[in-house]
């Protein structure tokens, strides 16, 4: 199901900030049973081409979803294409080869936390399998613990 209208915007401030028309197009995702919406500015092409362009630009917006969420990339260090794309390539290289990693340590933690201990202990005199190994670490009995206790 297609469809396609010719809209103006009917709000007080949007029609100010925008008082041109608009074209708004309905399409049916059968794959996902959604109905979805689109507004453009793009009077020439034909619907299916505008929701195709939609669907597009949304897969990529799930992909930097996606990199936000798991390679840990606060800021890029350039602007140009190439420094976007090189850094976005080095970022996904650590996570495949931590992914590596874990897999071949047969490692229990998630690959968050593997990144995490990682990101704090990069200057550690110790293997991977040392520092990625379960912690032997128990807590000390709070009974037999030296600490003073102010409020007795």
């Amino acid at each position: 199901m297609k469809c396609g209208q010719i809209i103006t915007l009917a709000g007080f401030y949007s029609r100010k900030d925008y008082p041109e028309k608009l074209r708004r197009i309905c399409f049916y995702d059968a794959a996902r049973d959604k109905r979805l919406a689109f507004l453009t500015g793009n009077f020439g092409l034909p619907a299916e081409v505008i929701a195709k362009l939609y669907h597009s630009r949304w897969q990529v917006e799930l992909f930097f979803k996606w990199v936000k969420q798991h390679l840990r990339i606060k800021a890029f260090f350039g602007t140009s294409e190439n420094a976007v794309k090189t850094q976005i390539w080095i970022a996904i290289s650590i996570y495949v080869l931590v992914a590596i990693v874990k897999k071949r340590l047969r490692l229990e933690a998630s690959l968050y936390t593997i990144l995490q201990i990682l990101g704090v202990s990069p200057f550690e005199k110790s293997s991977i399998s040392q520092v990625l190994s379960p912690s032997t670490y128990t807590e000390p009995d709070p009974t037999s613990c030296n600490q003073l206790n102010l409020f007795e």
